[in-house]
């Protein structure tokens, strides 16, 4: 096994991880670490988090601490650091008595660097006390989200890591997350008792995926099937609602022909296990699944997300689409949508007696306003987080891709809205007033004695989807504002006015209509409203023009790398994702020397599979 303790962290990346240099925070995130400051780390999801703990597990003379939620990332883990030569093992339920003994025997003897651990796992006396014998150097909780309440994955077993890390006094904690408001960062601080901690906030955004968003038709079967032709021959999830939509979806996707698995807590543990593992080594294409799938994959070409219904926060949403284009090639997120997308949740949070409704609703409301939005989804995405988008010409997403909004007189149903705001008087949410509007049928309505107003069912402009499109885009232009905790929806001092004046009222509102129509309204400009991702070089869809032998070259690299996982028992990823093996193709390497210029080349790797890759290169 490799030895770097001592070396600089420039010198193990690249001997190491055969990379030439870091990305986004990584570089301050390992110089805190090194120095002993706790760190709290928010970096999208394929931002290399795992680096920042792996370089410093590799320099300090002592084992690092990770706690892992699930038993599949700690194995993912595990088998890279292994098949680049570090010393790393993971303790949980599935490890057998034996090999648990002698990882315990090794971490003891100081051969290991790394081991990986579930809180619960930590929290036993037993990996409690094994910790006491030796030089815990590092803890690192990953997934730290799962820590706060406001996260979409609270854990309470996480909320015990805290008296642990107390009893390593000595140790640097390093907090990583992909997702996190500043009230989960608030959260996280608190909860890990974090001393003085450095918090390190890198960009959210992912331009290498598409986001579009769809009115769903049906059960969005032909939305979805769309999608998979986009990518055919790609890997891919697609997110439901529940088991039963699971079920229902896997078998009509299986009955069309496509390589479709199912995943949902309603299947044994084993079926669960083994329809992960074939999907992550490539042998099916699609997962279908709940929310329950996810968080443990580093699949890194996964190319598209779909969700079948709307997910219950932007959170949520964020990090299951932040499964495609680990390797930041080009992806897709399609988040497909209908009016009855919330009453469906609500209806969940109303029968759960754990969930806390107030902030289970204001999550939802955020997740409404995201997927009613009129500009820029990227935007939208990234201010909910608190980031401001600059990129807005750079954009790749559906309404940008469309263009502009065209420019409506809006004057009537702006008036029927406010005048519905004033006569419910200005005490509820977006969504009550539109059920006034529309005509609902909702028991409160009738209750409170509102379908009887004036405004009761005059809204037929628009569904319910549309006039909250509409309200949005009044926000976003300062005539309507949400007040309070119940984001209560009220008019500003310019939007009375403008009722009050009955002037004309002309904004920039797209109307939503379907599929078939974006794209006639797209293809007017030239533009394809919802393209396949562009091909070129160094993206995942490479167009190798005339040069045959390139395109040769990455067939027979990826035939061979299927040949090496299945010797190894190990995801093809392991041995090299698709952009190490476009970097070799690029490159075409003849001496080992050149391959390790190679992206994602190490020492270990060049040693290990230098000489058949090297006589491919020159066979071809």
């Amino acid at each position: 096994m490799i030895d770097c303790v001592g070396k600089s962290p420039e010198y193990v990346l690249k001997s190491v991880f055969g990379y030439d240099e870091f990305r986004l925070l990584q570089k301050q995130v390992i110089e805190n670490v090194l120095n002993g400051k706790d760190t709290l780390a928010v970096m999208p999801t394929g931002g290399g988090k795992s680096l920042c703990y792996q370089v410093p597990a590799l320099i300090f003379d002592g084992l690092t601490v990770v706690v892992s939620p699930l038993i599949s990332l700690m194995q993912d883990q595990v088998a890279s650091l292994k098949n680049v030569g570090v010393d790393a093992v993971f303790l949980n339920s599935s490890v057998d008595w034996s090999q648990y003994l002698e990882s315990m025997n090794s971490i003891r003897a100081g051969t290991t660097k790394i081991v990986y651990v579930s809180p619960e796992g930590l929290a036993t006396s037993r990996i409690n006390d094994l910790l006491h014998e030796v030089d815990v150097k590092c803890i690192t909780v990953d997934e730290a989200h799962c820590l706060s309440s406001w996260g979409h994955d609270f854990r309470p077993d996480y909320l015990e890591i805290a008296s642990v890390r107390k009893q390593f006094k000595n140790a640097v904690c390093l907090a990583l997350t992909a997702t996190a408001t500043s009230q989960v960062r608030d959260d996280i601080v608190r909860s890990l008792a974090l001393d003085n901690p450095s918090v390190l906030l890198s960009s959210f955004d992912r331009p290498n995926i598409f986001l579009s968003v769809r009115q769903k038709k049906k059960d969005g079967i032909e939305q979805i099937v769309e999608c998979l032709e986009r990518h055919k021959g790609e890997s891919g999830i697609v997110y439901c609602f529940s088991k039963k939509d699971v079920d229902n979806l896997t078998d009509e996707l299986r009955s069309l022909g496509y390589s479709a698995l199912a995943y949902h807590a309603g299947l044994s543990t084993a079926v669960r296990a083994e329809n992960q593992e074939r999907f992550i080594n490539d042998d099916v294409l699609v997962m279908v699944a709940t929310l329950a799938f996810g968080m443990g994959i580093n699949k890194p070409n996964v190319r598209f997300v779909i969700h079948q219904t709307m997910p219950k926060s932007i959170e949520q949403y964020y990090q299951e689409i932040g499964r495609a284009g680990r390797d930041g090639l080009p992806s897709e997120a399609l988040l497909l949508h209908s009016k009855g997308d919330g009453a469906k949740i609500r209806f969940l949070f109303d029968e759960s007696e754990s969930v806390d409704r107030p902030r289970a609703e204001k999550l939802l409301r955020g997740m409404e306003t995201y997927v009613s939005g009129q500009s820029c989804r990227r935007l939208e995405l990234l201010r909910y987080f608190g980031e401001e988008y600059t990129g807005k010409n750079e954009c790749c997403c559906d309404l940008c891709n469309m263009g502009a909004a065209p420019k409506r007189d809006l004057t009537v149903p702006v008036q029927k809205l406010m005048s519905c705001i004033i006569r419910t008087g200005a005490k509820f949410g977006a969504n009550y007033v539109i059920d006034v509007l529309v005509g609902s049928k909702n028991k409160k309505i009738t209750e409170r004695g509102h379908d009887k107003l004036s405004t009761y069912g005059i809204g037929t402009e628009f569904d319910t989807d549309g006039w909250k499109s509409l309200t949005e885009v009044l926000i976003v232009n300062g005539l309507l504002v949400k007040v309070g905790e119940y984001s209560i929806l009220n008019m500003t001092q310019k939007g009375l006015e403008l009722l009050r004046s009955r002037s004309k009222i002309e904004l920039e509102f797209r109307i939503a209509v379907s599929t078939a129509e974006e794209r006639r309204l797209s293809s007017r400009k030239g533009v394809v409203a919802f393209p396949k991702p562009e091909k070129k070089a160094g993206g995942h869809h490479v167009d190798f023009g005339d040069d045959t032998a390139s395109e040769d070259l990455f067939e027979s690299l990826k035939k061979w790398r299927r040949k090496k996982s299945s010797e190894e028992g190990v995801p093809p990823y392991i041995i090299f994702n698709d952009r190490h093996l476009l970097s070799i193709v690029s490159r075409k390497p003849r001496t080992l020397n050149e391959l390790l210029e190679c992206n994602g080349v190490g020492e270990m790797k060049a040693q290990k599979y230098g000489g058949e890759i090297l006589s491919i290169v020159s066979g071809l």
